[in-house]
């Protein structure tokens, strides 16, 4: 009698339940074929990010980088980069470029959580970062927030999400010319959620260690703090942020570096106008005025911006020496050195970033010049001094001269910036002083003055 009476019981439940779900006008939302699963954390968290200034940072051209222009071709580099004195390498655009209205920009985006064809797979951009990871070096993506491809889904699905003219077209960013790309909506936050939704899909699905911002300050501070602060509270994670602008209020938003080019603006009026070293030191004490500690300038020689639009390193500063001389400069004066591809082995030809590229870096040029890059970066990453030092000039019209000291330990660097001997009256304080040369270990006196080759680099410490 109790057995039939649970059978009876477990019936009427189940006829209620049936028939509540009949009338039920509120049924739960099935999953659309396109909706995107939540994203979850792959492999282990980088724990070994650098501090600001420490970070020495290579840029990657993914299509000119390798023979096979993808991100394997990157991991078949990893150990190269290593030796270079690389910490942190920073991919230019991995993702879908547009092909509506496309010049073949991969700033023109076409979809924010996919890669594109020629570059690989997921599995293949996992494969790097975990390559970098096992190297102690950290992986950053190039991330455009400002604006999208015109044939990006957003367009068709959430038009709300880009900016209009007065009759309701999708304008492209004001003041640019960039055709092909259009214009996003900052004032829209369900557009500002799914942005920061795609950058910590990267953070999660590829175990990437932050993000390098395109034309940072064409997008509202507060979206910068909204997004630097989200990707922050991700538990176990130290991320790198910098932003592609000189606007200094960026850095209260989160961000750890912006970018440099009144310094590289000084470097091309002292080595290839003539000017006097002052417009160099000039150029760093407007970068740094009034940064909050912990905040730095990235500093460069060559870009991809520079490099493809306006000429190779070893042009701009005359010949290899001279950039060498620049870029000795860039890294040890302050602020964060970046080496782009190819620069290390003086790769004379400008490198296209477009579909469509037809170059590729010769790797078997100029092995010696490769040498020199390694002993500046790798003596930077030895020297607590060059990275956190306190920085004083002695500078004279032809010859860049600076101290950085920090506790016991002291370097002193001599650039000639003329591509003829001239000769340099050493400081009082410095004559009859015993330094050692980083590069060679041997001993030098000071006497009242030092002659120097034309472009000649004298790194000493004490």
């Amino acid at each position: 009698m109790k057995k039939k009476s649970t059978i009876l019981i477990q019936f009427l439940l189940i006829s209620f339940i049936a028939s509540a779900c009949e009338n039920d006008t509120h049924e739960r939302p099935k999953p659309t074929e396109t909706e995107v699963p939540q994203p979850v954390q792959y492999g282990t968290p980088f724990e070994n990010i650098p501090e600001t200034p420490d970070i020495a940072m290579y840029e990657v051209n993914l299509r000119a980088f390798s023979q096979t222009g993808n991100l394997s071709g990157v991991t078949e580099k990893l150990d190269s980069l290593k030796k270079l004195g690389i910490n942190v390498v920073w991919l230019m655009p991995i993702y879908p470029t547009g092909d509506e209205k496309s010049v073949g920009s991969p700033y023109a985006v076409k979809d924010n959580i996919d890669i594109h064809e020629d570059y690989g797979t997921l599995a293949d951009l996992r494969e790097l970062v975990d390559g970098a990871h096992q190297r102690n070096m950290a992986v950053i993506l190039d991330w455009v927030a400002n604006h999208t491809a015109w044939d990006h889904q957003w367009i068709d699905e959430n038009p709300s999400w880009y900016v209009t003219d007065d009759n309701g077209n999708i304008i492209i960013p004001p003041g640019t010319g960039w055709e092909d790309v259009a214009e996003l909506n900052f004032n829209n936050n369900n557009m500002r959620s799914e942005m920061i939704s795609a950058m910590k899909y990267w953070v999660l699905e590829a175990n990437v260690d932050g993000f390098r911002c395109d034309y940072a300050h064409g997008v509202p501070d507060d979206f910068w703090k909204q997004a630097i602060d989200t990707l922050r509270s991700i538990p176990n994670r130290d991320i790198i942020m910098f932003a592609e602008s000189e606007r200094k209020e960026l850095l209260s938003q989160g961000f750890d570096m912006m970018f440099g080019w009144r310094f590289y603006t000084g470097l091309k009026e002292t080595f290839s106008e003539g000017e006097s070293t002052v417009a160099i030191v000039e150029a760093h004490e407007e970068e740094y005025r009034g940064l909050s500690t912990g905040k730095h300038v990235l500093r460069w020689t060559s870009n991809h911006d520079q490099n493809a639009w306006e000429t190779t390193p070893i042009d701009q500063f005359e010949n290899e020496d001279g950039a060498m001389a620049a870029f000795v400069i860039t890294a040890y004066m302050g602020g964060v050195p970046l080496i782009y591809s190819g620069q290390e082995v003086g790769f004379p030809e400008q490198l296209s970033f477009f579909e469509g590229n037809a170059n590729k870096i010769d790797w078997g040029i100029n092995a010696a010049y490769k040498v020199e890059y390694e002993q500046v970066l790798n003596f930077r990453q030895e020297s607590s001094a060059l990275r956190h030092g306190d920085l004083t000039n002695y500078n004279s019209t032809d010859v860049m001269a600076f101290e950085k000291t920090v506790d016991e330990e002291s370097v002193f660097v001599l650039v000639n910036v003329r591509n003829q001997a001239v000769s340099y009256e050493i400081p009082e304080l410095f004559q009859e002083s015993v330094w050692q040369n980083a590069f060679t270990e041997t001993a030098t006196r000071f006497g009242s003055n030092v002659e120097l080759a034309p472009y000649e680099c004298l790194i000493l410490r004490k």
